[in-house]
């Protein structure tokens, strides 16, 4: 074979048998090599290679025959080898670039070549970071947008995978965590992946409950034993006659949903009332594209972002318009107003020629008087002339003092009109501003408040040090007041010796006296004990002066408790 091509028509043959093999078209080897021999007779050299190529190849193309992911292989295979060299220690592996790059060939616009906008490169970036569970640094995006480059050329594919490879906007995050960041929105985007993940569905003929991995597709539901999906237990296909219901939990089964065909009810449970609502919702957004005659959900929401950009872009070339018309109103305008000045700089330079021709009628009066008769005639006509001329002046004049009206009334509207949005936006600062005081004065009484509580924790240990000196004070003098018991028990005993030391002392005299001598009963009780000063006697006031002393002191404390227990219920 390579001694009957050249290195050229070699190469398309090479490609050629590729494409026939992962597009699924059956082919003649031996024809196919007849067709890039080295003559004039095949139909390359005669027609050239693209013709052929869509006249032999891309013209038998039939839908759903190849695989996609073969023919993604191939053209990533025979673009990168040329334009990807990627430079660095942080070089994406080739298998994640091979899905950046499907990622931008199915999000870039359909032209070649392809490139890619800045809403869809952020639209992109925002679903990686999201799946790693970061968030996007903006401003290394602007620098990539802003190169003179990108500019230029737009924003290709390699200055993508470049991007990437730089590991700006990966900075901080594991290779394996980008991976799986990479296949996730893969999956989704190119693969059309609604949802995939663990769920327990209900046999039909067993009736047990078993554990399966799920991936909601478009076209229909898919499950596994586990989630490298080798073992493939079945698929549930979806149309427009399909629906999903929320079940009650019930056989120790808990967020319970059915999915009803025209055929089976398939029961399943999903691990909380969160993942339900996130499968039943991908569900029916598979069934409504189903309805909808629409084979991905991506490929819509691109149509829409697209339109939604256009729509925009309509609006902005409106109020350009809207815009260069108003400008071009005041041009008008002031054009307008430049020539009302004219006329009237036309009708003052008119008045004072009549006011000099009228002077000058004047001095010739006297000398040309049958000549300023005629000369008079003259000039009525001239006036009658001239008024009709003024008159017409004076209606153009007023056409376009109306005019002028009508623009400044759309003036006035137009500043009516931004007068309310800067009113609008001065209230929205306003509010910001209330809303951020409110946040200090919040601060500030909570930082009040601590104090207050700081100074209230001070006043209780300082009333509970008060509380425990009182209390020491009357231990202290509950002693002393014991001691001073102690002491006038014992004055009480001295002096009711001495008492009786006394009556002794008075009876002996008595009993030694003469019987005649005697006092009466009577007389006896007018016996005086001369005044003394009795010590016992003062003991006794003392201790009752004591006594008193200590009870005050006592209902002192007291009410010193009642004090200082109603400050703590007032401190707390």
């Amino acid at each position: 074979i390579t001694t009957s091509f050249t290195p050229q028509s070699l190469h398309h043959y090479v490609l050629s048998h590729n494409l026939y093999t992962v597009l699924g078209i059956p082919h003649d080897p031996a024809a196919l090599e007849e067709h890039f021999r080295d003559d004039d007779d095949g139909p390359v050299s005669s027609q050239g290679y693209m013709p052929y190529l869509n006249k032999y190849i891309l013209d038998k193309v039939v839908e759903g025959v190849f695989v996609k992911e073969d023919v993604d292989e191939l053209c990533w295979t025979l673009t990168a080898k040329k334009n990807y060299r990627p430079v660095g220690d942080k070089v994406l592996p080739q298998k994640d670039a091979f899905r950046l790059w499907c990622l931008f060939v199915f999000l870039s616009e359909d032209k070649y070549p392809l490139v890619m906008i800045p809403d869809e490169v952020e639209y992109l970036l925002k679903k990686l970071c999201m799946a790693m569970s970061v968030e996007l640094n903006g401003v290394e995006l602007e620098d990539y947008l802003s190169q003179d480059l990108v500019q230029q050329n737009g924003f290709t594919v390699w200055v993508f995978l470049e991007m990437m490879n730089s590991g700006k906007l990966t900075r901080g995050i594991s290779k394996e965590i980008t991976s799986m960041a990479i296949e996730e929105v893969y999956r989704e985007i190119v693969g059309d992946v609604l949802k995939e993940g663990y769920l327990w569905k209900k046999g039909q003929y067993r009736r047990n409950w078993t554990e399966r991995w799920f991936t909601i597709k478009p076209q229909g539901l898919d499950y596994y034993t586990s989630e490298d999906r080798k073992d493939h237990k079945g698929s549930i296909t979806l149309d427009s006659n399909c629906c999903v219901e929320v079940l009650p939990d019930r056989d120790g089964k808990r967020c319970m949903f059915c999915l009803k065909t025209l055929s089976k009810t398939f029961e399943l449970s999903a691990s909380d009332t969160k993942q339900r609502q996130e499968w039943t919702s991908a569900i029916q957004t598979a069934i409504r594209l189903q309805a909808e005659k629409k084979t991905s959900l991506h490929k819509d929401l691109k149509q829409k972002r697209r339109e939604q950009r256009e729509y925009r872009e309509r609006r902005r070339e409106a109020k350009e318009q809207e815009l260069q018309h108003l400008r071009h109103l005041q041009e008008e305008r002031e054009r307008k107003m430049a020539e009302l000045e004219l006329l009237k700089e036309a009708q003052r330079q008119a008045q004072i020629l009549l006011q000099q021709e009228e002077e000058r009628r004047r001095r010739q009066h006297e000398e040309l008087q049958q000549t300023l008769e005629e000369q008079l005639r003259e000039a009525e006509e001239a006036r009658a002339s001239m008024q009709a001329e003024m008159a017409l002046k004076e209606a153009e004049a007023e056409r376009q003092r109306r005019r002028i009206k009508e623009l400044e009334e759309l003036q006035q509207r137009l500043e009516d009109a931004l007068h309310q949005e800067v009113k609008a936006r001065q209230d929205e600062e306003a509010y910001r501003y209330t809303q951020a005081r409110l946040l200090a004065e919040e601060e500030e009484k909570m930082k009040a408040l601590m104090a207050l509580q700081e100074e209230q924790e001070e006043c209780i240990q300082r009333a509970q040090r008060e509380k425990q000196e009182l209390k020491q004070e009357m231990e202290s003098k509950n002693r002393a007041l014991d001691e001073a018991h102690r002491q006038l028990e014992e004055v009480r005993a001295n002096r009711h010796r001495v008492d009786q030391d006394v009556v002794a002392e008075i009876k002996i005299p008595l009993l030694e006296r003469p019987a005649s001598k005697r006092p009466s009963i009577g007389g006896f009780s007018s016996f005086r004990i001369p005044a003394q000063k009795d010590p016992a006697l003062r003991l006794r006031q003392k201790g009752s002066e004591q006594d008193e002393e200590s009870k005050e002191n006592m209902a002192a404390e007291d009410e010193d408790n009642k004090r200082l227990s109603n400050g703590d219920m007032d401190v707390n």
